[in-house]
C-alpha cells in the first residue's frame, strides 16, 4: 500500500499567523489560521481534516462490510463532528460524532446497526484515533 502525504506550511506567530495545507494527490489545497482553528474564521484546520477522513473511511468500512454480507448499499453519507477542547496539558481531541444515514435495500434494523457498529471498531481512521470518544448515530434510510 502506498504512504499518502499532505503538507502544511506555517508563517509567523501563532495567532497573527497563517498557514497552507495541501494534500498529496493535489485534490485539496487551502488555507487555515488561529481564526480558523479556535474561532470560526474563513478557512479550515486541522480537526476539519481530520472530520473528513473519518466519515470517508467510516463510510467506504461500512459499505463493505455490508457488501460482504450481501447487502450493496445505495447510498451511505455520514458526517463525522470533530471536538477540540481545551484540557490542562493544552488543547486535545476529545471526542468525533459520527452520523451516518445509509441507503441499503433488504437489511433489517439489527443487522444494519451490528455492520455499522463493526465499521466504527474496524475503520483505519478510528483505530489512529482509538484515544478519542468515537459516538455512532446510524439510521436506515427507508
Amino acid at each position: 500500500m502506498p504512504a499518502r502525504r499532505a503538507n502544511a506550511v506555517w508563517e509567523g506567530g501563532l495567532k497573527d499567523g497563517r498557514g497552507r495545507v495541501k494534500l498529496g494527490s493535489g485534490a485539496y489545497e487551502g488555507a487555515y489560521s488561529f481564526a480558523s482553528r479556535f474561532e470560526e474564521g474563513t478557512g479550515t484546520n486541522p480537526e476539519e481534516l481530520i472530520g473528513a477522513a473519518h466519515a470517508g473511511c467510516y463510510s467506504m468500512a461500512l459499505s463493505a462490510g455490508l457488501e460482504k454480507s450481501g447487502f450493496k448499499p445505495k447510498r451511505v453519507q455520514t458526517e463525522a463532528r470533530v471536538h477540540l477542547e481545551k484540557a490542562a496539558d493544552g488543547f486535545r481531541i476529545s471526542r468525533v460524532e459520527l452520523q451516518t444515514v445509509a441507503e441499503v435495500p433488504g437489511i433489517d434494523e439489527q443487522a444494519f446497526r451490528e455492520h455499522a457498529e463493526a465499521a466504527k471498531k474496524g475503520c483505519p481512521v478510528s483505530k489512529a484515533l482509538a484515544g478519542v470518544d468515537i459516538q455512532l448515530d446510524a439510521r436506515l434510510a427507508r
